[in-house]
């Protein structure tokens, strides 16, 4: 039996990327991107917010100490984790319906791997050099000038990293009086931990696995493929105008001659500028993360050489067998899949305003007694125990009880007074449950004969909003 060896490594070695500077607009809408969504990033722990004595003054903050999520006038609490759930869907139909309308144009644009790692391009432009010089340096080895150009791009790479580090933990307490004690050395060991850990991987990211990070590590690349289709628009290379491929002055020789010659110069340009070192001419492929730059690069060569714009541009798989057949381009944007990921977008979108509009501020949970269902008193009379547990989800509050459906009930709570009307009141301090035992008696003359469906009330003494529950109550011969 004959066995084949297969020599060789079992994956190909990472080849350096050097993306080129390019402008145009594509690149122009990048940088307009990366300055609003680090900006954000940066300030937002710092944007103040008035709610109120002995509530928290920052818009936007992850308060773990007291479980409360605050965004500017939204305050969530664990028990409202469905708000979470809807955000996390309307996520992913966003992301679904970005990459049915344009491809992986939240790669491109928008993903924090692509952020990061165009500042840290710009980073070693300005200290490096554009692609030709790094490229020269990196063939002369570690001379001293390159040796101080590394120390410097490194330091300013460490230094937006720690900062990027530092900015996430701020979204967890009061930003400025984080940052003072961060300063001074008084702020608990997790922070500088989560600091450290947040300020290694975007250092690492960014500044090293680059576009690794994307063909490897993401799986997004993945899904997506399984998620478009012919219709999506993508970063793409027209065969049609670009074939075959030869230089400016071939290409003017053969037209003169009336033979075929592509718009397709071979300069490259689209691959120097690539972030992944993608040839786009190959098709569309894993690594290309659609960010459009290198339609800027053709563009500029296209205008240089005379030629129309639009060698490589957003396209479809459609059209580009419809131009092969001499037909007009098309375009489906608003077609079954768009329709279908923004109407859920939609849907959930508008439960989550209801619930969010509608909800209250209090809420009131009951749990009857088990053993025993009931208490038989010594006048005859029959009593109920319930474990009824009040939620205040806003300032300091007294709350009085009543009970509805059970003809001439009675209420006890030990250690609780009454009101000037004669109702149970019970004080609920801010932001804060609180848990009562409440008995429910009556008399032997209305102890009615069978389980009774009742409802236990909780008022606020002073705006009249109400939180009611439903239970039973138990008579002996039940």
């Amino acid at each position: 039996m004959n066995e084949t060896i297969i020599e060789g490594p079992l994956y190909e070695a990472r080849k350096k990327v050097y993306p080129q500077a390019v402008h145009g607009r594509f690149r122009r809408i990048k940088w307009a991107i990366l300055g609003v969504v680090l900006a954000v990033y940066y300030l937002l722990p710092f944007v103040r917010w008035n709610r109120g004595p002995g509530l928290p003054g920052q818009a936007v903050l992850i308060d773990f100490p007291h479980r409360r999520f605050y965004f500017f006038f939204i305050e969530l609490w664990p028990q409202e984790v469905y708000y979470f759930t809807g955000l996390l869907i309307i996520a992913a139909m966003t992301l679904f319906l970005m990459n049915a309308v344009a491809g992986r144009v939240w790669c491109g644009y928008m993903c924090p791997q692509t952020i990061w790692t165009d500042l840290f391009y710009a980073v070693e432009r300005f200290v490096e050099g554009d692609r030709r010089e790094r490229i020269l340096s990196d063939k002369r080895g570690w001379t001293l000038t390159h040796i101080r150009q590394a120390v410097t791009k490194h330091f300013i790479w460490l230094m937006i990293a720690w900062w990027t580090g530092g900015a996430w933990v701020l979204y967890f307490a009061d930003a400025p009086t984080l940052v003072k004690d961060l300063a001074t050395f008084q702020a608990p060991f997790v922070a500088y931990l989560w600091i450290a850990i947040l300020t290694a991987t975007t250092y690492t990211f960014a500044g090293h696995a680059r576009e690794q990070v994307c063909i490897y590590m993401c799986p997004w690349p993945r899904i997506q493929a399984a998620l478009t289709d012919e219709w999506a628009l993508n970063v793409t290379y027209r065969l049609d105008r670009g074939e075959p491929r030869v230089s400016v002055k071939k290409a003017e020789q053969l037209r003169q001659h009336g033979e075929p010659a592509g718009d397709c110069i071979d300069c490259h340009q689209c691959i120097n500028v690539c972030p992944t070192g993608v040839d786009i001419r190959d098709g569309i492929q894993l690594g290309c993360i659609q960010c459009g730059l290198c339609i800027d690069a053709c563009d500029t060569v296209m205008s240089e050489i005379g030629r129309p714009t639009g060698l490589i541009a957003y396209d479809t798989d459609i059209n580009g067998q419809r131009r092969k057949e001499g037909k007009p381009p098309v375009y489906h944007l608003i077609r079954a899949r768009t329709i279908l990921y923004a109407a859920i977008i939609a849907l959930v979108g508008s439960i989550m305003l209801y619930a969010l509009a509608t909800r209250s501020s209090m809420s009131v949970n009951v749990l009857h007694d088990r053993n025993p269902l009931f208490v038989q008193l010594s006048d005859g009379g029959v009593r109920n125990d319930y474990t009824v547990r009040i939620l205040n989800k806003g300032p300091e509050r007294t709350f009085a009880l009543d009970v509805s459906g059970l003809k001439g009930a009675d209420l006890h709570v030990p250690g609780t007074g009454r009101g000037a009307d004669g109702r149970l009141v019970v004080d609920v301090g801010q932001d804060q449950t609180r848990e009562i035992r409440l008995s429910v008696q009556v008399k032997s003359a209305l102890v009615p004969q069978s389980p009774v469906g009742i409802e236990i009330e909780a008022t606020d003494t002073a705006t009249g909003q109400k939180a009611v529950v439903a239970d039973h109550f138990v008579p002996p011969n039940q």
